[in-house]
C-alpha cells in the first residue's frame, strides 16, 4: 500500500504506511513496527510522539529518524511472550493511556513490535499461561482501553479490536480489555 506524490528535480517520492496504519482519532495513529521504508510517510503526520509497547530496545535506525524529527519516544515494556503480573499490566497500560490522552503529546503513533504482518508464525508460537494471561495484540488492548475511557460500549470496543486483531484476535485480551477498571 503506498501512493506517489510529485516530487522536485530529483524525481517521486513514495509514502507507504506502516502495515494496519489507521488513524485511531484526531491526532492518534495505531500501526504495526515501522520500518525505515515508512519513515517519509510518518514525516508528514508531523509526529510528536511514538508510543511503543514492547520490552525490547528500539532499532537505532528508527531512534534516529525519531531524533532527526524531533519525536518523543514513549517506551511501555509489556511482555508479549512471559507473563507479566496484572498489576505491572494494569500499570503500563495506565501510563500510556495517560500519555496518549495529553493532547500536548500529539500528533502520536502507537505500536508494538510486530502486528499483523506475520500472524502465521505467531500461531505457531503457542504460549501456556497461568493465571493471568499474556496479552497479544498490545496496541489493540491500549486502543480498547482507550475506548473504555471514552465511553464507548463494549461490544463496539470488541468490535474495533477484532477488525484490527484479526486471526489474532485472543480471548485473554478481550478479557483483559472488558475488566480494566479506567
Amino acid at each position: 500500500m503506498g501512493f506517489i506524490v510529485e516530487g522536485d528535480e530529483s524525481g517521486d517520492v513514495v509514502l507507504e504506511p506502516p502495515p494496519n496504519f489507521s488513524m485511531v482519532e484526531e491526532g492518534i495513529f495505531r500501526s504495526s513496527f515501522p520500518r525505515p521504508c515508512n519513515f517519509a510517510f510518518l514525516k508528514t503526520l508531523n509526529l510528536r510522539s511514538i508510543i511503543y509497547l514492547c520490552p525490547e530496545p528500539y532499532p537505532e535506525e528508527n531512534l534516529e529518524f525519531l531524533r532527526s524529527h524531533n519525536i518523543r519516544l514513549f517506551q511501555f515494556g509489556i511482555e508479549g511472550k512471559t507473563e507479566p503480573s496484572l498489576a505491572s499490566l494494569k500499570d503500563a497500560i495506565r501510563g500510556a493511556l495517560k500519555i496518549l490522552i495529553d493532547v500536548r503529546n500529539h500528533p502520536v503513533l502507537i505500536h508494538c513490535k510486530r502486528g499483523k504482518v506475520i500472524v502465521q508464525i505467531q500461531l505457531l508460537n503457542v504460549s501456556f499461561a497461568c493465571g493471568t494471561e499474556l496479552i497479544k495484540h498490545r496496541t489493540g488492548c491500549l486502543v480498547g482501553c482507550l475506548r473504555k475511557l471514552q465511553n464507548w460500549c463494549l461490544s463496539s470496543v470488541f468490535e474495533e479490536y477484532q477488525h484490527f486483531a484479526g486471526m489474532k484476535s485472543r480471548s485473554a485480551d478481550l478479557r483483559f480489555i472488558e475488566t480494566f477498571d479506567i
